[in-house]
């Protein structure tokens, strides 16, 4: 008879490690060794939208900092509660572009599968904090609606799985769903868009490189990292283990204030990619989802920036500065 120690060692470490996520306010605040009385936190905002964060993630937030910039990402604070105008929950317009459950298209020649609701850490920022996802994705269990939107629109050659996070996803699943998408004839790459290798590197596991060498697809990772601190070691590992099997590896940031709107903080950030094999691919000026206006910054401010970026950095090391508008056929240079 399996017992239940057994079934926890089956367990792959990384859904161990991924279940064991801090998903309450004071218990992050004595891991960081701060009080309630240094940060203006909500319950309210983290009743709306759950605090969840893994262990390995939480340690590279400085003790005692009120204003480090991991921690500003993920701490639910007062401010999300503010009504802001221009704000909404549905700030990019997927829900215009749904069109079979869960599947977006909205630019040609690629479109975008919304795998999973769920993520390994929730930032405060997210674009789909409010997204329905079980309206939007009912009846997916097997996909068939979905792959039979793409092999009627041979225009397609790039499915983009998104979420939530994909790699929240078991490999069975996501290797399941992966060789559908390869029965697809005129699909030809596969990109993941992921914040999982930056807050539980352990999820680069073999199981997970098994299913992505044996796929014909060329793959693509844009993994969301948004400040050097955030990655360390065990993140550098994982993108090596990528790179190994072939993946190109690109980041996508967004710009937050108080976070990283300073040259230094995205020069840092560009070179710390750098060293781990990932080039910096957008630079993204925040979506208007509700609850996120404090970490606007203006557009006056973000070009500043990027002026200043260019001009301490290679081509090749500064990201596109773009913002996503609903109804554009692509995503929209800020900086010309």
């Amino acid at each position: 008879m399996i017992t239940r120690t057994d079934k926890i060692r089956q367990t792959p470490f990384w859904q161990r490690e991924l279940a064991q996520s801090i998903q309450n306010i004071d218990e992050l605040l004595h891991y960081v060794k701060l009080e309630r009385a240094d940060v203006a936190v909500s319950d309210e905002a983290n009743n709306q939208f759950s605090l969840r964060i893994p262990r390995g993630y939480a340690d590279r937030i400085a003790k005692a900092d009120a204003s480090d910039p991991i921690l500003k990402q993920i701490l639910p604070i007062d401010e999300e509660m503010r009504n802001v105008a221009g704000y909404n929950t549905d700030p990019v317009g997927d829900l215009q572009s749904i069109v079979a459950p869960g599947l977006l298209h909205k630019y040609h020649g690629r479109a975008l599968m919304i795998t999973t609701g769920a993520c390994a850490v929730h930032c405060r920022y997210c674009f789909r904090r409010h997204f329905s996802y079980h309206d939007a994705c009912h009846s997916n269990a097997d996909w068939s609606a979905a792959i039979d939107h793409l092999n009627l629109s041979p225009q397609v050659n790039e499915v983009i799985l998104s979420g939530g996070d994909p790699l929240s996803l078991s490999d069975t699943r996501l290797s399941r769903l992966v060789d559908k998408i390869t029965s697809v004839p005129h699909v030809t790459t596969l990109r993941i868009h992921t914040r999982v290798p930056v807050v539980l590197p352990s999820r680069i596991c073999s199981s997970m490189i098994e299913w992505i060498n044996k796929s014909r697809l060329r793959v693509v990772m844009v993994i969301h990292c948004n400040h050097a601190r955030e990655i360390d070691q065990a993140t550098i590992d994982a993108m090596r283990t990528l790179t190994s099997t072939g993946v190109t590896l690109l980041n996508q940031a967004v710009l937050l204030a108080g976070v990283n709107d300073s040259v230094k903080s995205q020069k840092e950030l560009s070179e710390r990619l750098f060293s781990a094999g990932v080039l910096p691919y957008y630079l993204h000026m925040l979506d208007p989802v509700s609850g996120a206006a404090h970490f606007e910054v203006s557009e006056q401010r973000a070009k500043s920036l990027y002026e200043g970026l260019r001009a301490c950095l290679p081509g090749y090391l500064v990201p596109r500065l773009v913002r996503e508008l609903e109804g554009e056929p692509s995503k929209t240079p800020v900086f010309a």
